[in-house]
């Protein structure tokens, strides 16, 4: 790997899978968060800690679209290399961007 922009592709490569798999922590997390404070309702829990419960909601709510921005932008800049850098299609590197990036669309807005 000793072309740079082989090195480069790696990295926008690892950087788009990484907040795709983000996003979609961040998104389970909020349904999960969800069904937690249902069920310390049901059961009548303090105050207190529904609060807390919700302010952890809040917190993983605002991190979806921060994600989201993030893996679009990501996206935009590994699409654009690989539009780029066509002769590098024979590599590896490459083939492994083309799959996370189709991979990663299932994770930005339509």
């Amino acid at each position: 790997m000793s072309d740079p922009r082989l090195r480069q592709l790696t990295i926008k490569t690892g950087v788009v899978k990484r907040l795709s798999k983000e996003k979609t922590v961040y998104e389970k997390e909020v349904v999960t968060q969800r069904n937690r404070i249902e069920k310390l309702k049901t059961e009548g829990a303090d105050d207190h800690v529904l609060r807390k419960q919700e302010e952890v909601l809040q917190e993983s709510m605002m991190m979806v679209p921060d994600c989201q921005r993030r893996l679009a932008k990501a996206f935009e800049e590994l699409s654009e290399m690989i539009k780029n850098e066509e002769e590098l299609k024979e590599s590896d590197q490459y083939t492994a961007a083309v799959a996370i990036l189709e991979d990663a669309k299932v994770n930005l807005p339509h």
